[in-house]
């Protein structure tokens, strides 16, 4: 494992685990909302946000967290490993609510710099509806990926743990 992606709907826990692994393996951390959202939630253009992305592709380790389902293909063809988190909406929803509730006005590590936390209905609405429009996308991306890519798909927080302390215990 030496470029590894981690996706999944928001609210799973793609950073926390992203951290985690980066920690215990040693590799750097890219997170991909802190590349694409510059202050105020303003949306970075596409082509910087594109070569931002395949700056860091072509180094030669790394993980990655984050779905932008319009660079999936392009960072799967560079990964080794990607680990999707196929949890239920509610857990995400869940999730995403914690995170609210418990970072509100704060501005995450593995967000653009001037976005604070926020609620956001629309982006609730997202999460709800994730595994119905979205899920299916991003697996058939993951089962087309090249034959070399290992594919993890993890679907609770228990699985994550598992994961995670087997790694830890294999270092």
């Amino acid at each position: 494992m030496e470029r590894v992606l981690i996706v999944g709907c928001p609210g799973a826990g793609k950073s926390t685990m992203a951290r985690q692994l980066a920690e215990q393996l040693n590799l750097p951390l890219v997170h991909l909302d802190a590349l694409f959202w510059l202050p105020d939630w303003k949306e970075r253009e596409k082509d910087e946000f594109d070569a931002l992305v395949l700056e860091e592709l072509r180094k030669p380790q790394w993980i990655i967290d984050g779905n932008f389902g319009r660079t999936l293909s392009t960072r799967l063809q560079y990964c080794d490993t990607v680990i999707y988190l196929d949890f239920s909406s509610f857990a995400c929803l869940r999730g995403v609510l914690k995170r609210v509730i418990t970072t509100h006005g704060k501005v995450r590590l593995d967000m653009g710099a001037g976005c604070p936390e926020r609620f956001d209905w629309a982006f609730l609405k997202y999460v709800r509806n994730f595994n119905k429009t979205t899920r299916e996308k991003m697996l058939s991306r993951i089962a087309a990926a090249d034959p070399s890519v290992t594919r993890i798909i993890l679907r609770n927080r228990r699985q994550v743990t598992k994961l995670l302390k087997t790694i830890r215990e294999c270092q």
